[in-house]
């Protein structure tokens, strides 16, 4: 990394994180096609398939994403029949999201078909494990200091 000026895009960073999360989604692009998903809805429905029947803000919460954000991207997914959205029986202000058969059987169908990270990393799954780690602490570490903790 060349240090003669912090303005240069080469040394930023976040940008080398924003062009790596870019250049993942498009090797991810052919298994998402395989499934109708885009990106942001292949989230939503992972956060899911781990756990059925939650709420739009836990939802956001899991993927740091703002209702306002994740509300047109879950009516995407419900006009597609994988996902249904009601309001909640005790909490009408809180809007639940739950799998449809149609999206649980996607789940199946995402669970067989091979991903671009088998092909990327092959036999370097400990070189990934550990950049994961990496990016994860300093996430949680830019979350806490937004936060002030």
């Amino acid at each position: 990394m060349s240090t003669d000026d912090p303005l240069k895009l080469e040394n930023f960073l976040c940008f080398a994180i924003h062009s790596t999360a870019h250049a993942i989604q498009r090797a991810n692009k052919p298994l998402l096609d395989q499934l109708g998903l885009t990106y942001p809805q292949y989230l939503v429905m992972v956060v899911l398939w781990a756990e059925d029947d939650q709420t739009v803000s836990a939802i956001g919460d899991r993927l740091f994403l703002e209702s306002s954000t994740l509300t047109p991207l879950l009516k995407r997914l419900q006009a597609a029949g994988l996902i249904e959205r009601a309001r909640d029986a005790e909490d009408e202000r809180q809007v639940r999201i739950r799998l449809t058969e149609q999206g649980r059987a996607l789940h199946n169908k995402a669970r067989t078909l091979p991903g671009w990270f088998e092909h990327t990393f092959c036999d370097q799954s400990q070189e990934a494990k550990d950049l994961h780690e990496a990016v994860v602490r300093l996430r949680n570490k830019l979350t806490a200091k937004s936060r002030g903790d």
